[in-house]
């Protein structure tokens, strides 16, 4: 948990700055420091609520140690304790997300699935992680739309790319990107033999207008007969649409939709998510303490994830978490997964800055 004496010092370090002349002066920095005093305070609040909780639980552990106290006493301090620790973890919760809505503000994201190792196999397993996605995103109540997807002739995506929002779907779902491992007897298998067979994930921010904009002139727009799975034509028209960003050489298409407006739309929204990660990852580069807190590298080489079939097992290799639960898993049970690294990621958050 962290150090409510650091907030404190900082709290008391910006009233000061508020009253002084020289911020007074300037509007932009008064309203900056005005923001992080607000924030603050509601933080230190719910910090101190913690403190008086901490101590009403170390009162009640001492009387259920007191070999002088009655027995009925003993079994109301055990049920109150009981209420004190929900109480506690939720407000350990609350706490954490509340500082870290100020480091990372709500946006919405882009995942890209693509089929890697193991041919049709990985392109099934492909439609097994979207169903995972999508499922979890229903469950929290946030909101998914296809942007573009390359089927194949027996269920499964060579490609599939698709847009999510919700309050909090960054924060919950950015651990996503990399290698996704499956160990299972394939359905295109006859012999019974376990395969492996892998898909990537790119986890992407989808950016404000206000974040990037493009240059028309940098554009090269084709359109071409949209097909559907195993290649069979599924327009007449040349609805599908390809752009290329020419000074990034990033290319992307898109042929869902039967409108090519609709169709260019959605190429320009993923093509705009792929720029600002490109421009992302080269100011990364250049700042050690990000990659430091990373769970993980989060590059898409990098395996992050193992779903075992025989041994219905899931195991996190980033935070060497294994959970036994599968099917579960794969029809959107992620929070455990997704607790745990976003509780590694802030300790180490947390460890950089001194606030442990």
């Amino acid at each position: 948990m962290i150090n409510i004496k650091k907030l404190k010092e900082e709290y008391e370090k910006i009233s000061g700055e508020l009253s002084s002349q020289e911020v007074l002066k300037d509007r932009e920095r008064y309203q900056k420091l005005a923001r992080r005093f607000s924030f603050l305070e509601k933080v230190i609040k719910l910090l101190e609520t913690r403190e008086s909780y901490l101590k009403e639980k170390k009162h009640l552990e001492s009387m259920l140690s007191d070999p002088r106290e009655d027995e009925e006493v003993k079994r109301l301090a055990q049920e109150e304790l009981g209420t004190l620790e929900k109480r506690l973890e939720s407000l350990d919760e609350e706490i954490e997300d509340k500082i870290f809505q100020e480091e990372e503000p709500d946006r919405d994201i882009i995942i890209e699935i693509r089929a890697a190792a193991g041919g049709e196999e990985s392109a099934l397993f492909v439609a097994s992680l979207f169903k995972m996605y999508t499922r979890y995103i229903e469950q929290k109540r946030w909101k998914s739309e296809v942007l573009s997807s390359s089927p194949t002739e027996i269920g499964g995506f060579k490609e599939i790319i698709f847009s999510a929002k919700g309050k909090g779907i960054y924060t919950h779902l950015k651990f996503e990107s990399g290698v996704h491992r499956v160990q299972r007897v394939p359905v295109t298998e006859s012999g019974g033999r376990i395969h492996t067979s892998t898909a990537t994930v790119a986890v992407l921010v989808e950016p404000k207008e206000v974040d990037l904009k493009i240059n028309p002139e940098d554009l090269r727009i084709d359109t071409y007969r949209a097909s559907g799975a195993g290649g069979q034509h599924v327009n007449v028209t040349d609805s599908a649409v390809r752009i290329t960003h020419v000074p990034t050489g990033i290319v992307v298409a898109c042929q869902d939709e039967r409108s090519q407006i609709k169709n260019r739309a959605k190429a320009m929204r993923v093509l705009k998510a792929r720029i600002l990660e490109k421009m992302q990852e080269e100011e990364e580069s250049k700042r050690v303490e990000s990659r430091r807190v990373q769970v993980g590298s989060g590059e898409r080489s990098e395996k992050i994830r193992t779903y075992n079939f025989p041994e219905r097992r899931v195991t996190d290799h980033r935070i060497n978490l294994t959970i036994y639960r599968l099917e579960a898993v794969l029809e959107g049970d992620l929070d455990e997964i997704v607790k745990k690294l976003i509780k590694t990621e802030r300790q180490k958050i947390y460890e950089i800055k001194g606030l442990a």
